[in-house]
């Protein structure tokens, strides 16, 4: 291939590394945005198990829209830095939400 025209060639060179910085910003900061979770605070109650808040929360958070019971456990189990699944009276649970 050879270049008739180095000036033109430069600019479009240029023109094309512009579209690419653009495209590679936007999809930064498309990414970013949804990096961040809130939480709410729960409490363990007497007779809560973590099945009964997963279900709970299944129903009622946004989050856990459409998501399998045991998918909510191990993830509350993840968060929490919970050992199992054994879960004791006013203990703290950060559960996730939109």
């Amino acid at each position: 291939m050879k270049i008739v025209n180095k000036r033109k060639f430069i600019t479009s060179l240029l023109l094309i590394l512009l579209i690419i910085s653009i495209l590679s910003l936007i999809v930064s900061k498309s990414t970013y945005s949804c990096g961040e979770k809130q939480y709410k605070t729960i409490y363990v109650s007497t007779g809560d198990t973590l099945w009964n808040i997963a279900n709970f929360e299944a129903k009622s958070n946004s989050y856990y829209k459409n998501k399998d019971l045991r998918y909510i456990i191990d993830d509350i189990i993840r968060i929490n830095n919970l050992a199992n699944s054994n879960i004791n009276v006013d203990q703290k649970l950060l559960i996730p939400t939109i």
